[in-house]
């Protein structure tokens, strides 16, 4: 039996000496490596916290002791090792664990992610309900230098400063490098420095300088950072949040992790640990590329990712030739992006025209006032955001662009169900939180063409406008090549009612729901009208159908509260249509992660869904 094998729980892992966490860690990187090949999932991050998460739960007494991650994507081997080794081959498949931490999923994960910059926040607020209970519990923050670019990561940091609570946070450098000397000197001195002595001396020397001379007191400050600075410049920047600073430390050596985290438990107070790791360690193919393989589909282990050609362009591909197409004839389109380069299809715009690309990192707020300031100056802004990130920007979307009325284009990726990223990535309710917002146009393309003319109408709208598009591929529409704007406001009848007699019934489909519509149209002989815009609405369109049918279907991939279908609603109730009216879309509730077509079938947003719900408000049979 292997080590990997008899661990259960972090308990069992504790019973290991210390010669054999190496062995341990060299076995975890190839089962995950095995695993993930099987299912997809996050690979490259994951590789990178072996040695870390180990240590971890080597060293403090977990779930008692909290653990909180942040963002989520590197949390693999922390589920293996508590207890969920065997459930990873279902892992983000329907019924499977998640491929986030989730609290209702093990006691071990002791705070839900998937959004970045939360971790010190959330284990903040863990230690000062432990210090209220008067219990001697250990909070950890894990964040990844990425997510250190949010502000909300630096807001914590800045509040815990004030605070006496016993907090450890630990950064994760992985990408910034913001020390690139790491080495035995580095791993020396943070043992050192995490040391019982050396707290105690830091701390009685605090104690006899506070009755000494403010100049002595400030020159003894300043000596202490400019000596931790000789070992890590960034060190002071901590040093002045309130943080007792340690490291760099080579986040891969073992038995260095183990003992300056023993260190650190013995101490009181706010710490700030920084290891340096490599993403995809231990896995060449990652190593040598880690954004290719920070979220993969099923590959082979031996060989690596395998591309395999597709006609079929996805949205983002849709998105990602109309910028450039775009930019080539505006000189004054820019665009900006949170940190989501890959994900958003912004490479080939970056890499022809740099000049004009701008990588905010995760800030999503900031990103927003960015693109506010600069279309007050005459650029024309086109803000790529996955759905899910931009609720991290409403304010800055009311506030700084909608208020002033400013030209910006939001592309708006991932709306509607992700499958398999689950309740944290899905963008289930952009259409409800921007139809409120005035001064705004906003957009869903029914295939992958209308998504490139809508894109070309927001851009040449003088305003505030939003394209909200799907994850993945449409119906594989033919794309033409010019910029073809459409009439703003404007819906489109696809299909005339074929119902000679009986109920005559109107599908309005918005965006995605257009083709199961016509699913339901071939079965029971509806009209169906492609929406296009969710504001402003086609009024005439909608008064249109109403006076020549007997029943109005609203259908979206939104949630139905608040979403396309109430804007429907109170349109015709504006203009006095009291038509039986029903409105089809996404629950009141998180819908777990699962196969796409799988989970909009349960939420009855397939053609068969449809024909469902219509013979039943119809109380007919077919």
């Amino acid at each position: 039996m292997s080590l990997l094998d008899s661990i259960n729980s972090p308990e069992d892992l504790r019973q290991f000496s210390r010669d054999e966490l190496a062995t341990l860690a060299t076995e975890l990187r190839t089962f995950l490596v095995e695993s993930v090949a099987k299912t997809g999932g996050h690979l490259a991050s994951n590789l990178g916290v072996i040695e870390l998460t180990i240590a971890l739960h080597y060293v403090f007494n977990t779930p008692d002791d909290r653990l909180v991650w942040d963002v989520g994507h590197q949390t693999y081997p922390h589920k293996i090792l508590t207890g969920r080794r065997a459930a990873m081959s279902a892992l983000r498949k329907p019924s499977g664990i998640a491929g986030f931490p989730r609290r209702g999923e093990s006691p071990y994960d002791t705070f839900g992610t998937g959004h970045s910059s939360t971790s010190i926040s959330a284990a903040l607020g863990m230690a000062i309900a432990a210090k209220q209970a008067g219990l001697a519990r250990h909070c950890v923050a894990i964040i990844g230098d990425g997510a250190m670019t949010a502000g909300m990561a630096f807001e914590a940091l800045n509040n815990a400063g004030a605070m006496e609570a016993n907090l450890l946070v630990i950064l994760n450098d992985n990408d910034m490098s913001i020390s690139n000397n790491v080495g035995a000197l580095n791993n020396y001195l943070a043992r050192l420095l995490s040391g019982r002595f050396y707290d105690s001396v830091r701390r009685s020397g605090k104690k006899v300088l506070d009755v000494m001379p403010s100049p002595v007191k400030e020159f003894a400050k300043r000596a202490e950072e400019h000596a931790k600075g000789m070992v890590s410049p960034s060190g002071t920047l901590f040093e002045e949040f309130g943080f007792n600073y340690i490291g760099p430390i080579d986040g891969h050596d073992i038995d260095t992790l183990v003992d300056t985290l023993s260190n650190i438990r013995e101490l009181k107070g706010m710490q700030f640990l920084h290891i340096v790791t490599q993403k995809g360690k231990g896995f060449e193919p990652a190593e040598d590329d880690p954004n290719k393989y920070h979220g993969v589909s099923k590959f082979d282990p031996n060989n690596g990712i395998s591309h395999t050609a597709s006609s079929a362009k996805t949205y983002t591909q849709v998105f990602s030739d109309w910028l450039v197409d775009m930019a080539d004839k505006d000189a004054n389109l820019v665009a900006i992006t949170p940190a989501m380069c890959d994900g958003s299809g912004l490479n080939a715009f970056a890499e022809k025209y740099p000049n004009r690309y701008f990588d905010v990192g995760i800030a999503e707020q900031h990103a927003l006032t960015f693109a506010a300031g600069m279309a007050c100056d005459g650029l024309k802004p086109v803000v790529a955001i996955y759905s899910t990130f931009l609720q991290r920007a409403y304010d800055q979307l009311i506030h700084d662009v909608a208020l002033q009325n400013l030209d910006v284009l939001f592309a708006i990726d991932r709306a509607g169900l992700v499958g398999a990223d689950g309740p944290t990535h899905a963008g289930s309710f952009d259409l409800s939180y921007l139809r409120c917002i005035p001064n705004i146009v906003i957009m869903a393309p029914s295939d992958e063409n209308e998504c490139r003319q809508m894109l070309t109408t927001g851009f040449n709208y003088q305003g505030v406008a939003a394209v909200r598009y799907p994850r993945g591929t449409g119906t594989g529409a033919v794309i033409e090549t010019k910029l073809a704007p459409l009439p703003i406001g404007k819906g489109e009848v696809v299909k005339k009612s074929s119902v000679k007699k009986g109920k005559r019934v109107a599908i309005l489909a918005f965006g995605s729901m257009l083709s199961p519509a016509l699913q339901a149209s071939s079965i029971l002989g509806c009209s169906v009208a492609n929406m296009r815009f969710i504001k402003p609405l086609d009024i005439d369109l909608i008064a249109s159908l109403a006076k020549s049918h007997d029943l109005i279907v609203t259908i979206e991939e939104n949630a139905a509260m608040g979403g396309a279908g109430a804007a429907v609603l109170e349109s015709m109730q504006l203009l006095h249509l009291h038509n039986p009216t029903l409105c089809l879309g996404l629950p009141d509730s998180f819908i777990e992660h699962g196969v796409h077509a799988t989970m909009l079938a349960e939420c009855g947003l397939d053609g068969d869904g449809i024909v469902a719900a219509i013979t039943k408000k119809l109380n007919i049979t077919f």
